[in-house]
């Protein structure tokens, strides 16, 4: 079994509608088809404090969501545009990962190794390219294989405007080929790599 965690960064809590998870069901749709279990995290919803580690204290709701983490195949960072940057939940959420990148796996390697990773970006201004840049850059530093063509996004016209839901961005062609050339890569590579992993030569941690 495949399993997927999707870490929804939108700075919406609770119930309230969020564009990013919108999109991201797009992809989930084709993880159901293909029998990978999927699973949303929006951590606006959890008690996350800063810094660089894994477990901050008592009151961090951190170790949860990173013990998800560890159990997942796939783990796919969605993010709004703040300014064309990502959003402040998601600079947090690669912070904190990186805070478990100095942790091994089994063989001595990276804790990420075989994991595979994606970025899922939304808003009304410019800023997707280098938002997906800056996340698939944070998670291939830390030991997550980054396979081809593993973002996708949808920004509307610049300026304020409507947003993806609003905007019917469900509609875009670019958008949903490229949710699908996602979806499939991240899919392909996280099979391959838990038939095959990364050999440990070369790559433990001493």
């Amino acid at each position: 079994m495949i399993r997927a965690l999707f870490l929804n960064c939108s700075l919406k809590s609770g119930n309230e509608q969020s564009n990013t998870a919108a999109l991201m069901d797009e992809v989930i749709d084709i993880f159901e088809k293909e029998r990978v279990e999927s699973e949303v995290v929006r951590l606006a919803d959890y008690r996350i404090s800063y810094g660089v580690t894994p477990d901050a204290g008592e009151d961090d709701q951190w170790p949860e969501i990173f013990e998800k983490v560890k159990q997942s195949d796939i783990v796919i960072i969605g993010t709004p545009l703040w300014l064309g940057e990502k959003s402040s939940i998601a600079t947090l959420a690669i912070e904190r990962l990186y805070g478990g990148s100095s942790l091994t796996n089994e063989k001595g390697q990276y804790l990420y190794y075989n994991k595979v990773g994606g970025a899922i970006v939304t808003g009304n201004e410019d800023g997707a390219k280098h938002a997906s840049a800056s996340i698939l850059y944070g998670l291939s530093h830390i030991g997550f294989t980054i396979p081809p063509n593993v973002e996708t996004y949808w920004v509307g016209e610049a300026g304020p405007g409507a947003s993806y839901i609003e905007a019917n961005g469900k509609e875009n062609e670019f958008t949903q080929q490229h949710a699908r050339i996602m979806a499939y890569n991240l899919l392909h590579f996280a099979r391959l790599l838990k038939e095959r992993p990364i050999p440990a030569e070369g790559n433990i941690i001493e």
